[in-house]
């Protein structure tokens, strides 16, 4: 069975040293007083929870899985589940990063992230069930009456209750302008929901007392396509005004989904059968209010696939030191053994790095956005809020596909390490590679963030947020270009912003001539913007690490992170060139063949 440790001194060196993000927060009024002693404390306590107490329960639930009652349409969730969900609630961990005002703590999102990651390495399925509930916290924090916050907000801070998101239906997919659920206004201010919904995750389980739904509907008069859609909250038991739970709402399970991974998440598809609901927002403006939810449910999709590659990397390298396999061609390297450890094969080490990387670029770039994110929540500087919610809104689509894609790469390279052990069950790395599947799937593909990054967040403002970026990456390029020992860093992140505004420019061209041109590029685009912020992000990394050596540090953790920097503008950053290249290519070997010679 895998095993976790959180890694904890690679998340203080991401926060502490790459970033001073307690010098950062603290410049935001509601974290005055965070100081970096919270900060280790709750990384150190969130990683004991995650690897103590939910980590055992990954293995078991993926076999286990969730299991429908027909007849009264509950879920069970697989054993163990619920008794940790209480454990969670317990621990206030529900309201780590959650407004005062309802009951939260009130700590930055920087440091909800950091618990998120390790959560997802410890268990995915697990993790659902309460990081739903963030998204729903948010979207009726943004957009609910004043009497919905009252009534909702505290018992999600508490976890008391749990939220979801019913967006999909059958017909439908990602095109929420098709679909079809109706909601019929009542006398009494209401709405009657009528309509089906699939893929639902953690629709329907027996964690907590109630689930808030936050459904897509139609209005009877609504215009057709995405701007006839509403959103409404549907609430599994209809709540009293003390809060107290009432009659059960016709919002029901109706089947659970046979997947590919994930088996411990309950995926639901979902009948509203006259279900009652409110509407949240304005009539006909709810796939915008929704977007709240979803933005925060792409970012978490993200961290779902660090925490993956994260785990994943530490079972292989484990396995690696232990497993011998034939000997080194340089000659043996553990001549008292019949063979050497595989870790001394070089091939071996590509897999194995290729992970870390992975696993370390991508935490350092949802710290990073992180903190941008904590920024536009609470900075009382309207330039600096502006400036930060551009910058959150480019980096999402990338967070969402280039770390889901990485871990993709990753999870599989993991198990490639241990040969035909890794195809078995019992080892636990066939079941990452297949919970890690479904990331680049949901909440949108990875060829919608493609399409959003370059056609919305590139073009659709002519590069302003781009352009910002970049000239944040050049004025470190500029500060630090004049070190000779950091040469081999940057001048290839130069190079590279460079070529991103280039193609960016040549892009944009195209697509006043031909608007199929973005969609034959942006897949291959983001993959490159994503190596942008990796090698600008692995670049401070490493200045930080020689830093620290140079004044006399003999932490291992330093040498290791330069060595890492090295494999990932060796190995990793070249992809770019054929990405590039790709993209320039054209959409014209795409469309040309006729539909009927597929």
């Amino acid at each position: 069975m895998p095993t976790y440790t959180p890694p904890i001194r690679d998340l203080q060196f991401v926060l502490h040293e790459m970033f001073d993000a307690v010098g950062t927060l603290k410049q935001l009024p509601p974290h005055g007083e965070l100081d970096a002693d919270t900060v280790n404390a709750v990384l150190e306590e969130a990683g004991k929870f995650a690897a103590g107490v939910i980590a055992p329960l990954n293995a078991p639930g993926d076999i286990q899985g969730c299991t429908l009652d027909r007849d009264t349409h509950a879920v069970r969730t697989p054993e163990g589940f619920k008794a940790a969900y209480q454990a969670y609630v317990d621990g206030g961990w529900p309201a780590l990063s959650v407004d005062p005002a309802h009951g939260g703590q009130g700590l930055p999102l920087t440091l909800n992230q950091c618990l998120y990651e390790m959560l997802n390495s410890a268990n995915q399925a697990w993790t659902m069930y309460p990081g739903l509930s963030h998204g729903a916290y948010e979207c009726l924090h943004a957009h609910g009456t004043p009497e919905q916050k009252a009534l909702y907000l505290p018992r999600l801070t508490s976890g008391e209750w749990t939220g979801s998101m019913c967006l999909t239906e059958p017909h439908c997919g990602t095109d929420l302008g098709l679909l079809r659920t109706k909601a019929e206004p009542q006398a009494d201010g209401s709405f009657r929901l009528t309509g089906q919904k699939i893929f639902i995750s953690a629709g329907e389980h027996d964690l907590a007392a109630n689930i808030v739904h936050l459904v897509l509907a139609r209005l009877p008069d609504a215009p057709a396509g995405s701007k006839g859609i509403s959103l409404f909250i549907c609430p599994k038991f209809i709540p009293q005004a003390d809060g107290g739970l009432g009659a059960r709402n016709p919002v029901f399970c109706s089947g659970l989904e046979h997947k590919m991974g994930i088996h411990g998440n309950s995926t639901c598809q979902m009948t509203l059968d006259g279900a009652t609901g409110w509407l949240v927002g304005q009539p006909n403006k709810g796939l915008a209010a929704m977007f709240v939810m979803m933005n925060a449910a792409r970012l978490g999709v993200g961290c779902q696939s660090l925490g993956l590659t994260e785990v994943a990397y530490q079972n292989a390298v484990t396995y690696a030191r232990d497993r011998l396999q034939m000997r080194a061609l340089t000659g043996p390297k553990a001549p008292d053994k019949p063979a050497d450890p595989i870790i001394v094969h070089p091939d071996v080490r590509r897999m194995l790095l290729t992970a870390r990387a992975m696993a370390e670029g991508g935490r350092a770039l949802l710290v990073y956005t992180a903190l941008q994110l904590d920024t536009a929540l609470a900075s009382d500087d309207a330039d600096e809020k502006a400036a930060a919610e551009r910058r959150v809104a480019l980096l999402t689509p990338v967070v969402k596909a280039f770390l889901t894609d990485n871990g993709w790469t990753a999870t599989s390279a993991c198990m490639q390490v241990y040969g035909g052990h890794g195809y078995i069950r019992e080892w636990g790395m066939e079941q990452f590679v297949r919970d890690a599947r479904i990331n680049m799937i949901y909440e949108g593909t990875n060829t919608i963030q493609s399409l959003d990054l370059l056609g919305r967040k590139v073009l659709g403002d002519n590069g302003k947020a781009l352009k910002e970026f970049g000239r944040e990456i050049a004025d470190w390029v500029e500060e630090h270009g004049v070190t000779e020992s950091m040469q081999e860093f940057v001048n290839p992140l130069a190079d590279l912003g460079d070529k991103v505004t280039k193609l960016s420019t040549e892009l944009g061209m195209k697509a006043f001539g031909n608007a199929d041109e973005v969609g034959g590029a942006a897949v291959d685009y983001l993959r490159v913007v994503g190596h942008l912020c990796f090698a600008y992000l692995f670049a401070r990394a490493a200045q930080v690490a020689q830093a620290r050596i140079a004044a006399g540090s003999d932490d291992p953790h330093y040498r290791a992170k330069l060595h890492v920097a090295r494999f990932y503008f060796a190995k990793l950053l070249p992809e770019t060139a054929a990405l590039i290249r790709s993209a320039r290519s054209g959409v014209g070997s795409l469309m040309a063949m006729e539909a009927d010679l597929f």
